[in-house]
């Protein structure tokens, strides 16, 4: 609540004390007025009606005076009175604070009039008037308070609500939802605030998961690019183990290999453990030409088993660098679980669209029918695998790669051996 309405509120409140309390100052005045003069003319006019006066009995008559008045005899009989609940008696009447005058006829006092002190009446009246003076100087407190409490309710439980919600969803990771703005609150000034600091984390979010995105393709990509060397070295160290000329060489030379297989082991893992949430690497469609995938299939049979490779001419659209990691995925099951001679042919088909088809096969027995959909899934391996090392990644990769470019990936059996058929969209 702003310092000047409180303010504001507290004037009030001090201005109805200070009025309730000179009303009740000033009303506390309960003398009834006084009418000497009136009083004094009845008297003498009774004095001279004396005799038709006595004459009655508890007679009640209408009064003419501003005031109410009753007459006795000297022995307390009541003659006349105006109205119904007045004294009648000079003991009431003394109890009462009533005015007592004689009346005299001749010099003699014949009777007694009793002029009416309404003190009680205006008594009460006041104090009437004052409890509902009070009643309404607390029922408007109480209106106050209600709506004060209904004001803080509205300007500030409320937006202390929206704005503790709005934490817990921030909280929980909910960076999409923007704060309602409403400058009318005591929060009002802070609203903003806390919706820029949403953004602010909403882009440190996306700053930060594509620095990781990046970082994943990085070492994807380097993975990638480390395993060709590793296998030109194996291959070579192949070689040179069947031109070694004495024992020490070829102890020598199986160490290198080893330590290649090791390193390519160690890549291998850095490769599938950065593969495992494939969202996170980008596939970017390009023109290729058929001449440039050839060159990807070459540089991948480093041990030479492809028989004669040849390709239809062709430009498709496919990721240079994906299409050359399914390549090599492919070529190195088939190095690993066949180790036969590797055939690639390829065709065009037409499906509402142009596209080439390259199927790789080789000689090894393939994989059992009922195998063949579960080996394009995740950590999903044959069971003529024959205890060699793998993950259940590399068709899983691959497919995930081909459907991406818009291309597909299938495996099946044929002629004694395994094949995967590979299908680009034409450019």
């Amino acid at each position: 609540m702003k310092v000047r309405n409180l303010i504001i509120y507290m004037i009030v409140f001090i201005a109805l004390g200070v009025f309730m309390c000179i009303y009740i100052a000033t009303g506390s005045k309960s003398d009834a007025p006084a009418y000497p003069t009136e009083i004094n003319r009845l008297v003498i006019r009774l004095g001279k009606e004396w005799d038709g006066v006595k004459g009655q009995k508890e007679q009640k008559i209408p009064s003419e005076e501003p005031f109410e008045y009753a007459v006795i005899d000297l022995e307390g009989n009541l003659l006349q009175y105006t109205k119904e609940g007045i004294a009648t008696s000079v003991s009431t009447a003394t109890t009462r604070f009533d005015v007592i005058r004689d009346i005299e006829q001749d010099g003699t006092i014949v009777g007694r009039i009793l002029v009416h002190n309404p003190y009680l009446e205006l008594q009460v009246r006041r104090d009437t008037r004052q409890a509902l003076m009070i009643g309404a100087l607390f029922l408007l407190m109480l209106l106050i308070s209600v709506g004060y409490f209904l004001y803080l309710r509205s300007r500030v439980v409320k937006p202390f609500d929206r704005l503790k919600g709005f934490a817990s969803r921030v909280a929980g990771g909910d960076l999409e939802t923007p704060l309602e703005m409403d400058r009318g609150h005591v929060f009002g000034a802070f609203t903003e605030s806390f919706d820029i600091m949403r953004e602010e984390l909403k882009a440190s979010r996306e700053r930060e998961a594509a620095a990781v995105r990046s970082r994943k393709e990085l070492v994807a990509e380097l993975s990638h690019d480390i395993k060709t060397p590793v296998a030109s070295i194996k291959a070579m160290a192949d070689v040179m183990s069947l031109t070694a000329k004495d024992d020490m060489e070829r102890e020598t030379i199986a160490a290198i290999n080893g330590k290649a297989d090791q390193i390519d082991r160690l890549i291998s893992n850095l490769f599938h453990a950065t593969l495992e949430e494939l969202e996170q690497l980008e596939v970017k469609p390009e023109e290729l030409s058929s001449t440039e995938i050839l060159q990807m299939i070459r540089e991948a049979d480093h041990l030479r088993k492809i028989v004669d490779p040849e390709l239809k001419d062709a430009v498709v659209l496919a990721d240079r660098l994906r299409l050359n990691q399914v390549i090599s995925n492919i070529i190195s099951n088939s190095y690993k679980y066949a180790n036969t001679e590797i055939r690639i042919n390829s065709s065009y088909e037409e499906t509402g669209r142009s596209y080439l088809v390259i199927e790789i096969s080789d000689n090894g027995g393939g994989v059992p029918e009922e195998e063949l959909e579960l080996v394009t899934e995740k950590f999903k391996r044959g069971s003529n695998t024959g205890g060699k090392e793998g993950s259940g990644l590399g068709l899983y990769i691959s497919k995930y790669f081909m459907e991406k470019m818009e291309g597909s990936l299938e495996c099946f059996n044929r002629d004694g051996g395994f094949t995967v058929r590979l299908k680009l969209p034409v450019a």
